[in-house]
């Protein structure tokens, strides 16, 4: 009988890693995210228990943002957030595509900010006439 590989503290698995670092709230959306093909590890669509360690290249998809992250520590466990941004290095162009994305965002018509509650009863009429017409 083989007895297990020692313990290995320079590498985590892949979904821990990204909770503890606070890219999801979830270790469990963590997991779907990889499994959805939302995150890849140096290039390649990989499994949730791939292991990581200090150099590894992450690309992660959230909605409509690319982040490009380089894995500088390993955290077993997830703690505040400034220890948590300790174990990543963003990449400048990563930023920039942020906050580009983000500005969009903030200048975007929020659908449905003119509408307040029920239509009233012209609202239903005009509604009627532009249906049947």
């Amino acid at each position: 009988m083989r007895s297990p590989a020692p313990p290995d503290n320079e590498s985590t698995r892949l979904d821990k890693w990204l909770w503890a670092a606070r890219f999801y709230k979830h270790r469990s959306g963590a997991t779907e995210a990889v499994d959805g093909g939302k995150v890849k590890l140096n290039g390649l669509a990989v499994k949730p228990a791939r292991s990581v360690k200090p150099g590894d290249q992450i690309e992660i998809t959230v909605a409509d943002t690319h982040i490009s992250v380089v894995v500088r520590g390993i955290a077993e466990k997830r703690g505040p957030a400034k220890v948590a941004q300790e174990l990543y290095e963003e990449s400048a162009e990563s930023i920039a595509r942020r906050e580009a994305a983000q500005e969009l965002r903030r200048f975007a018509a929020t659908p449905g900010a003119d509408l307040h509650g029920r239509p009233t009863k012209r609202d239903r009429r005009l509604i009627q006439r532009l249906k049947h017409d």
